[in-house]
């Protein structure tokens, strides 16, 4: 059976009105076959963040996903409100519901944005992070053996530094699947089908003696990413007690567009 070359097709609707999608294999975590990588749910989030009472003079600023248990590699319904209305700035919340192993329905991923009105300030952009290498000087790089998945198999990868070295683990990836069948993906469905990838680039420890599980990222995003290409630098702080963060850059071929924060959970394998 061919898979479709995106990471979710459309389902139809609920019985309560919500939009529904199928997940595809390309979704698949490395963590195990029946869940999915926080990547594409969390650019399913971003999806219904940016389209809920959808205004023209707003964007996008932040937004927090907190992962509420293992995602299904199954149908997906997805909820979304404004949270609180502004003429400036507004929170708007939306929600991934899938059946539980009892067959009932429950929320397993929840995003919430903060989304502000955009003005005219290009006299005095700026960044304060370093730019990354160009996708140029990467080298083409495919996971393997321990790490392989289908959603790592899905994504498109150039390396820039060798995996566990120390500081900073940089790497470029784009999508080759779009998120939902049959659209266009905008720069921040893009960039959020790549960014939770940071806890694993950032990560070391070995994934055949440690499991490293986020459960949550938070990503400001200061300027809309142009291209295909998104750029992660990232590195991960353990502590003494299981409890790690991993923290980073997210980037375009310009330079550098938003800061990416992750909460992981480290556990040594039996």
């Amino acid at each position: 059976m061919t898979i479709p070359d995106a990471f979710f097709v459309p389902a139809g609707v609920s019985n309560d009105g919500y939009e529904m999608v199928t997940a595809t294999e390309h979704t698949v975590s490395v963590w195990a076959p029946t869940m999915q990588h926080g990547a594409p749910p969390s650019a399913l989030l971003v999806r219904a963040l940016e389209r809920v009472d959808a205004r023209e003079d707003t964007r996008i600023s932040r937004v927090v996903v907190d992962i509420l248990g293992p995602i299904p590699v199954e149908d997906i319904e997805i909820r979304a409100w404004t949270e609180r209305p502004g003429a400036n700035v507004e929170l708007v919340v939306a929600e991934l519901w899938a059946a539980s192993s009892s067959g009932t329905a429950r929320a397993v991923a929840r995003g919430s944005a903060w989304r502000m009105r955009s003005s005219p300030t290009e006299d005095v952009a700026h960044s304060g992070d370093r730019v990354m290498k160009p996708v140029g000087d990467g080298v083409d790089y495919a996971f393997g053996d321990s790490w392989s998945s289908g959603f790592l198999d899905a994504i498109e990868f150039k390396i820039l530094t060798e995996f566990g070295a120390a500081g900073p683990g940089e790497i470029w990836a784009r999508p080759r699947p779009v998120l939902v069948q049959g659209e266009t993906m905008t720069p921040l469905e893009r960039l959020f089908s790549i960014a939770d990838i940071a806890n694993g680039i950032g990560a070391k420890l070995p994934i055949d003696k440690w499991t490293f599980l986020n459960t949550d990222l938070t990503v400001h995003i200061f300027r809309v990413p142009q291209g295909e290409w998104v750029g992660v630098a990232a590195e991960t702080s353990t502590g003494p007690d299981g409890i790690a963060m991993c923290a980073g850059t997210l980037s375009d071929e310009l330079g550098t567009v938003g800061r990416i924060a992750q909460t992981v959970l480290v556990r040594r394998r039996d």
